[in-house]
């Protein structure tokens, strides 16, 4: 019994997405329900590479259709329980507990915030010629410009994220990957609006650096 999702129970019936390989299906018990894929064999995707690489981005898409329905517990990608009466009795165990996070999480998403370095200014080469004093000063130059600029990046990307622990004190930081800076923010999504204005004042404030906001996303980080 493969499970993408937990959410509450709803009087509003949901359009249900294709998953992986069959239709999701809906298994609810006390209050909340669990998104499922019957018949799934996970050892069988787990045979090609390709193969796997496209259910993990289906269950990212199954994950995100839902989500723009209704509150939910994003699970992790190979979630499975061995029946439904083993999934039954979680939701049983559990229930109580995830419905309080879903009350929590409810009219809420996470937006990634993407920083990424631009790269300085392209500068005339300097010729060799002649390897005189001014040659040397002028690779000196070169060089303390390149410097300059990046301790202005460093110095922007220390004030966007002063300014984002200021007024996100519950951001998630990702590790850096490629010298791009991945900032995960939990925001009332009726405050969207506001946050592509601060968007706007954060891009403004940093010249050296490219500031995109992702779509509002289910809360990966925040579960």
């Amino acid at each position: 019994m493969y499970v993408y999702a937990f959410l509450p129970s709803s009087v509003v019936p949901l359009d249900l997405p294709d998953g992986i390989e069959s239709t999701v299906q809906l298994i609810t018990e006390a209050g909340l329900s669990a998104a499922v894929e019957e018949g799934l064999n996970l050892e069988h995707l787990q045979q090609s590479d390709n193969r796997l690489m496209q259910a993990v981005l289906l269950h990212d898409r199954v994950i995100r259709e839902l989500f723009s329905q209704t509150a939910l517990l994003p699970l992790r990608f190979g979630t499975h329980f061995v029946s439904k009466e083993a999934l039954v009795s979680h939701l049983q165990a559990n229930g109580r507990n995830y419905l309080e996070l879903l009350h929590h999480l409810a009219d809420k998403a996470e937006y990634t915030l993407k920083l990424t370095p631009l790269d300085p200014p392209e500068e005339e080469e300097v010729t060799p010629e002649g390897r005189g004093r001014d040659y040397f000063l002028a690779k000196k130059r070169r060089f303390q410009a390149f410097q300059d600029y990046k301790q202005q990046q460093q110095d922007e990307l220390e004030q966007i994220k002063e300014a984002i622990a200021q007024r996100y004190p519950g951001a998630v930081y990702s590790a850096v990957k490629d010298d791009v800076e991945r900032v995960h923010l939990f925001v009332p999504r009726r405050l969207e609006g506001s946050l592509l204005e601060q968007l706007g004042e954060w891009q403004g404030r940093s010249p050296h650096w490219q500031v995109e906001l992702s779509e509002a996303l289910p809360p990966y980080h925040f579960v």
